[in-house]
């Protein structure tokens, strides 16, 4: 009997020991649940353990085939250059091993329906059905980024989740390096006459990001006492989350990948960005790994790569 690729987890990584916590406990979760696989998961930059740290527990353990999954909600550059980079790294490093490499996670529909979840948690349980939700407003905040087209998935993912639910309307915000920021994602929905506001944080784990979410919303709530505004949970651990790992492990294993390159900023000249255009690819180096010989600054002078 052929033996199944192990699964590889990439995470981005968080100065937050809470969240790195999370990412790894939801690893050993994946492999408690799918013993007949091999499971391991590791770090683009920040945290324990790095992502070569991971591929080499499997290689010790005979692993020379894998799916490498990013644990990420859109295709920015970690997802599209800095992962495929390092794992062309590793295959250098081990010879002999071949990976097959699955794409982002959001939006699914199995993850809007758990944010649904977080909202109605939010609102108390008491805004099920479209009626209940016509006077609430959503700002769904993103982590940010420099490329435009991950800016442009929260963006999908908000219209997604405003399609077919009640609410009044679904606002999009970013927490670092994009614009609208969250009190100005704040200011705009008082400004459409939003009277009961949900805070969405669009992150998978708590982390220090998140922390910052929930700290400006409740400066800027402080600031308009005449505003309802509420704070929801991160998606965090749910079935949901594990089982769509699950899928775009099995989408890698068949090379099943459907990724979307209309409006790469590594493909396409896009307005500001033409630059980036045919970018190398540059391995991301983790701090804690050993072969690492480059400062982080170093790397983003190089930019990112787009693997296909």
């Amino acid at each position: 009997m052929t033996t199944p690729p192990a699964l590889l987890i990439a995470g981005h990584g968080t100065r937050d020991e809470a969240g790195a916590e999370a990412f790894r406990d939801f690893v050993r979760e994946l492999g408690r649940r799918h013993p007949e696989l091999p499971v391991a998961g590791g770090f683009i930059e920040l945290s324990p353990p790095p992502l070569t740290e991971a591929v080499g527990g499997l290689v010790e353990q005979g692993v020379r085939r894998f799916a490498a999954v990013p644990l990420m909600l859109v295709s920015a550059g970690h997802a599209k250059g800095d992962i495929p980079a390092a794992l062309a790294r590793e295959k250098e490093r081990h010879p002999g091993i071949s990976y097959a490499y699955g794409r982002p996670l959001g939006p699914h529909p199995s993850l809007l329906a758990v944010l649904e979840r977080r909202l109605d948690e939010a609102l108390g349980g008491a805004a099920r059905t479209p009626a209940d939700r016509a006077d609430v407003t959503v700002l769904l905040v993103g982590r940010g980024s420099t490329d435009p087209d991950a800016n442009a998935e929260v963006h999908k993912a908000a219209r997604l989740l405003w399609e077919g639910r009640g609410y009044a309307g679904v606002e999009t915000a970013f927490v670092s390096l994009a614009a609208p920021d969250v009190p100005s994602g704040l200011d705009r929905c008082a400004k459409l006459g939003a009277r009961r506001i949900v805070v969405l944080p669009y992150f998978l784990f708590t982390g220090i990001l998140p922390d910052r979410v929930r700290q400006q919303t409740e400066g800027w709530a402080a600031a308009h006492p005449d505003i309802e505004v509420r704070s929801a949970d991160v998606i965090g651990p749910e079935e949901e989350l594990l089982d769509l790992v699950m899928e775009r492990y099995e989408e890698a294993v068949k090379g099943d990948l459907r990724m979307n390159c209309d409006s790469c900023v590594y493909r396409i000249a896009l307005p500001g960005f033409e630059d980036k255009v045919g970018l190398p690819q540059q391995p991301h180096f983790h701090p804690d790994d050993d072969g690492h010989h480059h400062g982080h600054g170093h790397h983003h002078q190089g930019g990112h790569a787009h693997a296909h």
